[in-house]
């Protein structure tokens, strides 16, 4: 429970809140209740107010998503051509990893989550910007089959079914929704990147539903009471592409988005701080934490599913520790980031590459180090697993988990694994086991005000919290000349 404290909600000159409201006292509790109708109201009446009124330009009756499509693009003719030239319809790029070139994206990624979108498209789909992809068979090239309604809803009620490749969830009323479209918001965008893994701030660490209406603590750029940036405030969008890449999907992605765009190369006053962003990332120092309202998955174990454990055990923090269909998990919250030198590429584990059983497999893994001038400091989530590889040929396998023959049907692991190396064109020896496997998550969100960044103590006093020799130093920089980075 949260404690009651008398706060004064104190909100920049030009802010929207603080034209309606003004200056506020009340109670924590209460204060974020008006913040959350507040920001519901900005972030959905006012881009509905400031769009074109489709209300008279759209008439129904419409059936299905591809029906609203279509009558989109009676007037935004060019929109579906758009769309269907980003990742976010292809989920998947040209690009190179690992030295050589490679049509690597989320369609094809080995994780160590839900391991792997080949054979379970109807349920991954379900955050596909489409309809309809529910297996290799998906025609790309139908205009029709793109979801305009997905990033465009202002309403709050447009919902795609969980496990219907991406069509709509019953009961929407598509009519309604396609006459009140506008510009995206952060729930919009939250709807899929809010929920990946399967839940609410399963994989990313730092995007979860608290940054659809969060207080200045947890993210000052988002804060409703603060700057209220939406999503495309920092991914700013041209003709449907968004600029920004996520490391585990794109490793070899060039389009990064940097702090210094706004902030500028030397926003602080003293020069020696500036200084540290010749080795250390703004991200680093302002968040300090991630996962701060709601616990993140840590840790994923399929070697122990099947088993009837009853009642599932939760942690402390209320999270479920074991699932039949999925093994063992770990949770964090309000977690130190691991920090890694970054110099804007990634390597990845690409199917079908060989792995030792023996040793952690990284499945994606920032690049850089202390000798490497374009490299600096970042933060980290590390997510550990321990998951399916077939152990006579030593690749890992793309296990059938979904739907009929998959894993949670039937708890064969075997037929899930024939299943799944055959939608995904590799070969399967019949023979399995499980090994372990790591993967890097940068983070970027959750950026807290400057007053709760990190101090010189936090990463150089006698409990920082950096492990300077891993990152390749002889010891802590504090310590003199000798010991700094080498540029």
């Amino acid at each position: 429970m949260r404690i009651l404290l008398e706060k004064t909600v104190k909100l920049a000159p030009n802010n929207p809140i603080k034209r309606i409201y003004g200056k506020m006292k009340v109670v924590a509790p209460i204060r974020r209740l008006c913040l959350v109708m507040i920001s519901f109201t900005l972030l959905f009446v006012q881009p509905a107010l400031s769009a074109t009124d489709h209300s008279a330009l759209i008439e129904g009756p419409l059936a299905s998503g591809p029906e609203v499509t279509r009558k989109c693009l009676e007037c935004h003719e060019q929109a579906a051509m758009d769309v269907m030239q980003t990742t976010h319809w292809t989920w998947s790029a040209d690009q190179k990893i690992n030295g050589k070139s490679a049509d690597r994206g989320k369609k094809n990624a080995i994780n160590n989550f839900c391991v792997s979108i080949a054979s379970n498209e109807p349920r991954c789909t379900s955050c596909h910007i489409g309809y309809g992809w529910k297996d290799a068979k998906f025609d790309f090239s139908d205009k029709s089959a793109v979801d305009c309604l997905v990033c465009h809803d202002t309403t709050g009620t447009y919902k795609k079914d969980a496990a219907a490749a991406g069509m709509p969830a019953k009961g929407v009323d598509l009519l309604k929704v396609a006459q009140s479209v506008g510009k995206p918001s952060r729930v919009n965008c939250g709807a899929c990147h809010f929920f990946g893994g399967g839940g609410d701030a399963v994989k990313h660490g730092d995007l979860d539903s608290s940054m659809e209406f969060p207080e200045g603590d947890v993210d000052v750029h988002m804060a409703a009471e603060g700057l209220n940036f939406q999503c495309q405030s920092c991914h700013e969008t041209t003709g449907h592409k968004i600029i920004g890449q996520a490391m585990v999907v794109s490793p070899g992605g060039k389009d990064h988005i940097g702090c210094e765009k706004c902030h500028g190369a030397a926003p602080h006053k003293e020069s020696r701080i500036n200084r540290h962003a010749d080795a250390i990332a703004c991200q680093t120092c302002h968040i300090p934490f991630f996962a701060k309202e709601l616990p993140t998955k840590m840790s994923w174990d399929w070697s122990t599913a099947g088993k009837e454990i009853i009642p599932e055990p939760t942690d402390k923090l209320g999270k479920p520790t074991y699932d039949k269909k999925k093994g063992d998990f770990t949770w964090g919250k309000m977690v130190v980031p691991a920090y890694a030198w970054y110099n804007g590429e990634a390597g990845a584990y690409l199917a079908g590459d060989k792995m030792d059983p023996s040793r952690v497999t990284k499945l994606t893994w920032p690049k850089g180090d202390i000798k490497d001038k374009n490299a600096k400091i970042y933060p980290f989530k590390v997510h550990t697993g321990k998951q399916i590889y077939d152990s006579k040929q030593n690749i890992f396998i793309t296990p059938k988990v979904f739907g009929p023959g998959g894993y949670w049907k039937e708890f064969d692991w075997n037929k899930a694994a024939r299943l799944g190396m055959e939608a995904s064109s590799l070969p399967y020896s019949g023979e399995y086991g499980f090994a372990p496997t790591i993967m890097y998550w940068r983070i970027n969100h959750m950026v807290a005000p400057k007053s709760q960044a990190l101090g010189c103590l936090d990463c150089h006093g006698d409990k920082g919290r950096l492990d300077w020799q891993e990152l390749g130093y002889k010891a802590d920089p504090l310590k003199g000349p000798g010991v700094a980075k080498k540029r």
